[in-house]
């Protein structure tokens, strides 16, 4: 689906569950601003204050392209802020502390993801929002929460909080070290998920009590939810990095890997009649499910293997799905790109790139998909500052010889 275009015409009508929240959001690379976006897709009207100059700090990501000025624009940023507004204000001003303040006023959440303190020693910690707008939620996201931690001050991107659930080392192979996931994966994203719960949570209950309240989401915690399996397990006996007995793996076909899932009996018996293997169901070494575990190298992939070897992923994963055996192909970058489903799911949104490259920028698009709300149109990520006049004045009603004023102190941008 291309920026700006209109995925659902007929939902239209319906528009959008959060038109007239209003998000301003100070915030930085991942875990925030994707909650954010979100919020904006499901209609929320997001004002995004950055740092003058730099910007956000996802802005200096790498891939990067060049913005229509020639700064950089980095992947981290690309895609986690579509459809936002930018104003750019120095908050360790006095005067950009009181534009922040009076703007809080005017919103109903206050979005930000710095370590705890940081925004209290500004003046804009909860307890100063709340003093000016007693009805704005205050949400905050950091690595170990506001309230008492012995990790609160820690710096903490999202591999931190992945580590230290535990599925690192659950999932660690013997003698090898823990391989991080890459950066935006699931201690972010997964955060983020849990912020938009929280402050749709908030909104309804400021229905009832009028009051706006701290949502204080770590991301600690929302990895210990999303992982819960790691100490879940232990405490039910299995060894540290043990699973339960299963088939959970990756095979080869001919033109490359898939996973293929046995859970039950009646799953391994149809598993074994499909690729004619039925001498399985007599065999004692597989009477078990833990016996597929400790034969899964030297029995069950030699087999799966030599009967996929002359058959591609999909003819694989189709003959497997027609005996009731769940598998799915390990889909490459380019085959996601121009996979069916996502394609009918609207679920990569292009952006044309300003730096001349053809390739556009893909994003993935909202997977939240409701019958009564309209879907799109998509806008571009702002540029650094791009909003800050028209904020600024339709807001706060600041006139343009104080806007100068304040661009002058260097203020604004």
């Amino acid at each position: 689906m291309r920026l700006g275009e209109i995925g659902n015409e007929q939902a239209l009508p319906f528009g959008k569950p959060l038109d007239g929240v209003r998000v301003l959001a100070i915030e930085q690379l991942q875990a925030l601003p994707f909650a954010t976006q979100l919020l904006a897709r499901l209609g929320a009207d997001v004002v995004k204050i950055e740092k003058p100059g730099a910007g956000e700090s996802g802005r200096a990501s790498l891939p990067a392209m060049t913005d229509p000025q020639g700064r950089r624009v980095g992947a981290t940023f690309l895609r986690n802020n579509l459809g936002k507004r930018s104003v750019a204000i120095d908050t360790k001003t006095p005067a950009g502390r009181d534009l922040v303040l009076r703007l809080a006023t005017r919103f109903d959440v206050l979005a930000e993801n710095f370590r705890p303190g940081v925004l209290d020693r500004l003046g804009l910690g909860f307890a100063d929002i709340h003093a000016v707008a007693p009805r704005c939620i205050y949400l905050s996201v950091s690595g170990f929460g506001h309230t008492d931690s012995p990790y609160r001050d820690m710096p903490a991107y999202a591999p931190v909080p992945e580590a230290m659930s535990g599925i690192y080392e659950m999932k660690r192979p013997p003698g090898q070290p823990p391989v991080p996931v890459p950066l935006g994966g699931v201690g972010d994203t997964g955060s983020a998920l849990f912020a938009v719960i929280g402050v749709l949570s908030a909104l309804r209950q400021r229905e009832s009590t009028g009051r706006g309240q701290h949502v204080d989401i770590a991301m600690y915690d929302c990895m210990l939810a999303l992982t819960d399996i790691v100490t879940n397990f232990w405490s039910m006996g299995l060894a540290e990095g043990q699973l339960a007995p299963q088939i959970m793996d990756g095979f080869q076909a001919s033109d490359g890997w898939f996973i293929l899932i046995t859970f039950r009996e009646y799953e391994f018996a149809r598993l074994a009649e499909c690729i004619g293997e039925p001498g399985w169901l007599t065999d004692p070494r597989l009477a078990t499910r833990a016996g597929w575990v400790e034969h899964l190298e030297s029995v069950i992939r030699p087999a799966v293997e030599a009967w996929a070897s002359t058959r591609t992923r999909a003819e694989v994963c189709a003959e497997l799905g027609r005996a009731g055996v769940a598998a799915a192909p390990c889909l490459r970058a380019e085959e996601v790109a121009h996979d069916p489903h996502v394609a009918a799911h609207q679920m990569l949104v292009e952006v044309e790139r300003t730096d001349g490259v053809e390739q556009p920028v893909l994003v993935a698009g909202c997977p939240v998909k409701m019958t009564d709300m309209a879907v799109g149109p998509e806008t571009r990520m702002p540029w650094m500052g791009e909003h800050t006049t028209s904020v600024l004045s339709q807001e706060l009603g600041l006139s343009s010889d104080e806007l100068d004023d304040l661009r002058a102190q260097g203020v604004v941008s």
